[in-house]
């Protein structure tokens, strides 16, 4: 009977990280409204689609430039490419991972590079 309610407690202490958590992005969400215009905001959410991590460290960047007094308007949506570029070559540098493609192609039993002796 004890076990249980213990269990009861943990879980209440659960929803309640939960929601602050919840208030949290809410309180994020506004921030970032008040931040950008409305072509900045949405380059942001397709960003966050495809990039979630790099989407969430511009928006805390974005947070602490506004705190900090350094963005006195709203950011347009060039201001955001160009920060973005400035942390793209930040993370480069860095880390030495810079976002690169690079294709392998398969090899077969047919492929020979006589086909081009042409």
């Amino acid at each position: 009977m004890l076990g249980g309610a213990g269990g009861g407690g943990s879980g209440q202490q659960h929803d309640e990280q939960e929601q602050k958590m919840a208030q949290q992005e809410e309180m994020k969400r506004q921030a970032l409204s008040t931040i950008l215009d409305a072509d900045a905001r949405d380059r942001l959410s397709r960003i966050s689609l495809v990039k979630p991590e790099k989407a969430r460290a511009i928006q805390d960047l974005l947070i602490r430039m506004a705190q900090s007094g350094q963005v006195r308007q709203r950011v347009t949506e060039q201001q955001l490419i160009g920060l973005l570029d400035q942390v793209e070559g930040n993370s480069a540098d860095g880390s030495g991972t810079a976002s690169k493609i690079t294709y392998t192609r398969k090899k077969t039993a047919m492929d020979d590079d006589d086909d081009f002796d042409l």
